[in-house]
């Protein structure tokens, strides 16, 4: 009874959240995006994901081997739609390696997001209107990131945004001047768990 009680929170984990639609969720990884005043923008994430339904029902058992190659098969079909993606590798119990990578004018595409809009781990956002610039990492309930921990899904990495776009406001765990660029600094976000802060950044352009 606790089992299937935790595989039914698990379940409406993933289908009540807008944040976990598809329920992919980040693990280890490594992500770096840089701006210019100009609004040109690179974004580059690097490491492992995970499909929170793909990897419950191999470790409760409820999806055999079979059954998980049949789903990794569509998994990695779905994820390699993306034009971004750059490579992707199925690990084991659910995890996918990939690199994704997409560059280009944020002044003209307003909003860039990976792995996708509808299920965001990480986006970037200018906001025409006030002249904004919006880095955002993936927010998740509290009691959501509970759930997660619970079932034996957590998130480590490293965020780190280099800009020369004056900041409103950001929560980065350090902030450093570029070496080879006086005007830019980079904000770093060292993730070791789930429960951190959701990283944000606020850029204006002057």
């Amino acid at each position: 009874m606790k089992q299937i009680t935790f595989l039914a929170k698990i379940s409406a984990l993933c289908g009540a959240m807008l944040v976990l639609t598809s329920c992919y969720l980040p693990q280890r990884f490594d992500a770096e995006i840089e701006i210019d005043a100009a609004g040109y923008y690179s974004m580059i994430f690097d490491g492992y994901i995970a499909d929170v339904g793909l990897y419950q029902g191999i470790l409760d058992g409820s999806i055999n081997e079979e059954q998980e190659a049949e789903k990794v098969a569509v998994l990695m079909r779905d994820l390699s739609r993306d034009t971004a993606m750059q490579n992707v590798e199925y690990y084991q119990q659910g995890h996918f390696r990939v690199t994704w990578e997409r560059k280009g004018d944020l002044l003209k595409t307003k909003t860039v997001t990976f792995l996708r809009r509808n299920e965001s781990m990480i986006s970037l956002k200018y906001v025409y209107d006030a002249g904004l610039v919006e880095v955002m990492g993936r927010s998740i309930g509290k009691a959501d990131k509970q759930r997660l921990a619970e079932s034996g899904l957590g998130m480590q990495g490293e965020i780190r945004v280099k800009s020369s776009i004056p900041a409103l406001d950001h929560n980065a765990t350090e902030v450093i001047q570029d070496k080879n660029d006086e005007l830019s600094k980079w904000y770093v976000w060292r993730i070791k768990n789930i429960f951190q802060a959701t990283p944000r950044l606020l850029l204006k352009i002057e």
